[in-house]
């Protein structure tokens, strides 16, 4: 039985690719979203913390060169999280997500995760289709904004934003798709703050994104995010409070950068 299940998945994967691949060739003018933040190659490592107990892993890689969806430039970006083994007892992770992000407009074209968390797990597989603010799901096809963004590539295009003349407080807003639904969030600039880090310390932008409050998050304002002042904008720490507990997640190595690392100090 579950193999016929894995079967028909794998059939309707197929289809949805091919119905997309010949939509896509109309052609769109996406946007013009400037980015000098991140470029090919780039990974990111993370070191995730609960309470005081080394948890898990996250990894972050753009694929060293374009990946075309319906005939556009993309990157093609995975992120993977692996709670340690020593952890595992108490809670097993290993999520993977992937996005495919449009290199003109920074905004998703496709969208894949499969996940499994402890008991839970969840595949899903989406394709954005801007032009007719609609999308098409491997289990629903719905209407979206314009320019909607899934969280793994949120996360790549607030690195594009810019920010000389924000203030402390004012926000930026930031759909996103998750699971099946539409969340019309935002986030909020929190100024400059120094924070000491793997690498020394590092000059940071202080953010604090708008969360769904579900089965993880308690709160919307539970989370803080601390990005590297200088080009490349990386997500040095992010610390947030959680149903159980609460979750530090620290950068601990990078490769592939687009720019130098300026904000260390």
């Amino acid at each position: 039985m579950k193999t016929n299940i894995k079967y028909i998945a794998l059939t309707l994967i197929v289809m949805l690719n091919f119905s997309f691949t010949q939509k896509e060739n109309a052609a769109f003018q996406f946007r013009q979203q400037n980015n000098k933040a991140f470029g090919f190659g780039e990974a990111l490592t993370y070191r995730v913390h609960y309470g005081w107990l080394n948890a898990a892993r996250i990894t972050m890689k753009v694929d060293d060169t374009t990946v075309s969806v319906g005939k556009r430039p993309t990157y093609h970006i995975v992120a993977k999280g692996k709670t340690n083994k020593s952890f595992d007892w108490m809670y097993t992770v290993r999520d993977r997500f992937e996005s495919y992000l449009d290199t003109t407009g920074i905004a998703p074209l496709k969208y894949f995760k499969t996940v499994q968390e402890d008991k839970y797990t969840d595949t899903d597989l989406v394709y954005y289709d801007h032009e007719g603010k609609s999308l098409r799901g491997l289990k629903k096809n719905m209407e979206m904004p314009e320019y909607v963004q899934d969280i793994v590539s949120g996360t790549y295009y607030a690195r594009t934003i810019d920010f000389s003349d924000a203030y402390v407080g004012k926000t930026y807003p930031l759909d996103i798709y998750l699971d099946q639904k539409i969340y019309n969030l935002k986030f909020k600039y929190m100024g400059i703050e120094t924070i000491k880090s793997d690498f020394g310390k590092v000059r940071c932008i202080k953010l604090r994104p708008q969360l769904v409050v579900d089965r993880v998050f308690k709160d919307e304002d539970d989370m803080t995010i601390w990005v590297s002042d200088d080009k490349n904008r990386l997500p040095i720490r992010v610390k947030t409070d959680i149903w159980v507990g609460s979750l530090k997640v620290d950068l601990t190595d990078y490769s592939g950068l687009a720019n130098p690392f300026d904000a260390k100090l």
